[in-house]
């Protein structure tokens, strides 16, 4: 449901990509499986890998990238994986349909979804696109996002064209194939667009009518949250964060380490744009905003009711 971010990404391989703590004796084994393959999205997570924090709490972790984005909250659900890495809105809808899924924890802690044009272009404020052709990726959650932001500036989809770019929305905007797109990443786009001299005016969901959410997160089976395993995990992913924001270029300089592919202009920007998006306290759960988000998505269509928020989601001590 939600688009992945394409990390100038012709090189990478699709293939799951495995991570794993050093052993341990005696280590509690615990398989996280990411949204797609590594990038600074996940800078926590590979901190608290090279930093030895989840070996320190006694678990052996082993971070894989799935071959399908859309797989890892459906393995989680199926007890082939033990945590995965998600998205809140898609948590909404997915325990909707019956998932046993919960989140756990916060990864990043803001939206990263954005509507983007040119910043040298026509339109200059939402209303401007009023007959103009919009770019997305996935539907759905995009469409209600959009219709949302539309709404506040007085349009309807049907003011609009929807144009299906796959997820080459960068491409589609700079080509003029389209005059708008929603679903850009903030802290990925943007820097794509700007390293190729073709800057980008952003309007922020959060802004324009959406309510707040949480971007990533950490999602468990509903029956595995009183695991042990997960408190630990949560805990050495929090002394991740920290040492992520009080050590930013030491954590950069393991993080190329690892993964010696990603040492670049793109995913040094966004590094550095992603930095103060996550959460500082991991497992800390605010229910006013869940319930906020659960009720915007009914309204919009994508649920059909707004479950109450520990149906969902529980703090993990």
């Amino acid at each position: 449901m939600i688009p992945i971010r394409l990390l100038s990404l012709a090189a990478l391989a699709l293939a799951a990509i495995a991570v794993a703590a050093p052993p341990r004796a005696h280590a509690q084994p615990l398989t996280l499986m990411l949204d797609w393959f590594v990038n600074p999205d996940h800078a926590p997570l590979i901190v608290a890998v090279e930093r030895g924090y989840f070996r320190e709490a006694g678990l052996e972790v082993k971070l894989v990238a799935p071959a399908d984005p859309n797989d890892p909250p459906k393995l989680v659900a199926a007890g082939k994986a033990d945590i995965a890495v998600s998205y809140q809105p898609q948590l909404h809808v997915q325990v909707g349909q019956g998932l046993p899924l919960k989140r756990i924890a916060t990864l990043v802690a803001t939206p990263l979804n954005s509507l983007v044009v040119l910043k040298d272009g026509p339109i200059k404020s939402i209303a401007d696109l009023k007959g103009k052709k919009i770019g997305f990726s996935v539907g759905g959650f995009e469409d209600a996002l959009l219709k949302a932001m539309l709404a506040r500036h007085g349009l309807k989809l049907a003011d609009v064209t929807l144009v299906n770019v796959n997820f080459s929305l960068s491409p589609a905007l700079i080509s003029g194939n389209v005059d708008a797109v929603i679903g850009a990443f903030r802290n990925f786009e943007l820097n794509q667009m700007d390293i190729v001299n073709k800057p980008g005016r952003v309007f922020y969901v959060e802004e324009e009518g959406v309510p707040v959410y949480d971007e990533l997160i950490l999602v468990a089976h509903k029956d595995l949250v009183s695991d042990p395993r997960l408190a630990k995990l949560v805990a050495a992913l929090e002394r991740g964060v920290l040492y992520l924001i009080n050590h930013p270029d030491a954590s950069w300089q393991l993080f190329i380490k690892a993964h010696k592919d990603l040492n670049d202009e793109l995913n040094r920007r966004a590094w550095r744009d992603t930095l103060p998006r996550f959460a500082k306290r991991p497992a800390a759960l605010d229910e006013g905003r869940y319930r906020r988000f659960a009720e915007f998505l009914k309204q919009q269509g994508l649920i059909e009711r707004a479950l109450p928020v520990d149906a969902y989601a529980v703090v993990i001590n």
